[in-house]
């Protein structure tokens, strides 16, 4: 089997996945420091995330449609350039309706990049390959989740604004894009009307359900427990610096990136169904562990789990969604799984804010771990291994 990760294609959608992450994972460590330079709380500083995400939820489908229709290319680099303009503009915002102004315009750039990530993978490789491109692609996610938070809390340990220099990064992504990407296009055919139809039809099989409710349900425990409060815990039981909670998280995107980068092999041996469940339980040891830890280095095992769970997971869902699509349906399939994905995204921080307020910092967790439940019960009784192609 070639060396994929020589592919120049593949490695320019290894640069826009890492910028698609950039938006939340380089401000995380930063998010105690915002809530005081700023005048949030910890139950509204949520909406730092939820701003950003909230537009992918309305421009998925969108996006979807005119990458299928127009292509991926003419949606990919406006989308980089917006999201590099107003990411740096949050640099400079003064206060709490600045910021979460630009953030909302900076995730109107964000919004088609992890849609047409996975979609582009898809288009350019078929079968064990596939699998293989979005394992490699998923341990290049993970590194950018390890190093971007880590990154991160050095720059803020400058000041909660210096992480938002890391957006100007999409610009020269974008512009040398244009010329250097040469992916396949989709062949528009057939009315607008058909095409639709013929896309939601392949939405409702059981399997693509499945499939999407399982995108949901992981992000939900991504952005509720993980993004938006382990931070918080860090820093208010055991008084971590901003560098200390990257570490944190750089420790679960290696494990993430060490597990993705198996990820064909690891099809190939156990199947995709065994993967997402082994995911599923995964998740919910880290989520029972984590609230229970005693200091600040006992929540590396939960750490730890957490990790494995995202590597062996998210790529394996996608890995299947773009099976299950054609390729002229691929982008409104992926940009469905988006718009979960994001909605998702949106609403965890702003639905864990309420159950922190009311119940506490267990409960946030507690219900992430009722998410792992969910999972694991669609990837043992809903979820088949696909056929091969």
């Amino acid at each position: 089997m070639r060396k994929l990760y020589l592919d120049k294609n593949l490695q320019y959608v290894f640069a826009v996945t890492l910028i698609a992450i950039l938006g939340v994972s380089s401000i995380i460590p930063a998010l105690p420091g915002i809530i005081e330079g700023l005048n949030f709380t910890p139950a509204t500083i949520g909406l730092t995330i939820a701003v950003f995400t909230l537009p992918g939820v309305l421009l998925a489908p969108v996006v979807g449609i005119l990458a299928d229709r127009i292509g991926r290319k003419i949606i990919l680099v406006p989308s980089l350039i917006i999201f590099g303009i107003f990411g740096f503009s949050c640099f400079f915002a003064q206060s709490m309706t600045q910021l979460l102004v630009l953030r909302f315009l900076q995730g109107i750039g964000a919004a088609p990049l992890g849609v047409l990530y996975g979609t582009i993978i898809g288009d350019l490789y078929q079968g064990k390959e596939r699998a293989q491109a979005m394992g490699y692609n998923a341990s290049v996610l993970s590194m950018g989740t390890a190093g971007f938070p880590a990154l991160g809390g050095f720059l803020a340990m400058l000041g909660w604004n210096w992480p938002f220099l890391l957006p100007l990064l999409a610009i020269p992504l974008g512009l040398s894009i244009i010329k250097g990407m040469d992916s396949p296009e989709p062949q528009s055919k057939g009315s607008l009307k058909d095409y639709l139809k013929e896309a939601l039809d392949q939405m409702k099989t059981r399997q693509a359900l499945a499939l999407f409710a399982t995108t949901w349900l992981t992000f939900m425990i991504l952005y509720g427990p993980i993004v938006t409060y382990v931070p918080i815990l860090l820093s208010h039981k055991f008084q971590a610096s901003p560098a200390s909670i990257g570490i944190v998280f750089l420790v679960a995107s290696g494990f993430a990136g060490l597990a993705a980068f198996q990820l064909g092999r690891l099809a190939n041996v156990f199947g995709q169904k065994i993967l997402l469940s082994a995911a599923a339980v995964l998740y919910g040891a880290s989520m029972l562990l984590m609230p229970e830890a005693p200091g600040l280095w006992s929540t590396i095992p939960p750490v730890i789990c957490f990790g494995l769970a995202q590597g062996l997971n998210i790529p394996t869902t996608m890995t299947m969604l773009t099976t299950i699509a054609p390729m002229e349906q691929r982008g409104a399939f992926m940009a469905a799984n988006g718009l979960l994905l994001r909605l998702a995204q949106t609403v965890a921080p702003l639905f864990m804010g309420l159950i922190y307020a009311v119940l506490g910092m267990t409960a946030v967790f507690w219900s992430g771990f009722l998410f792992a439940v969910a999972i694991l019960i669609l990837a043992i009784f809903y979820i088949q291994n696909p056929k091969a192609e």
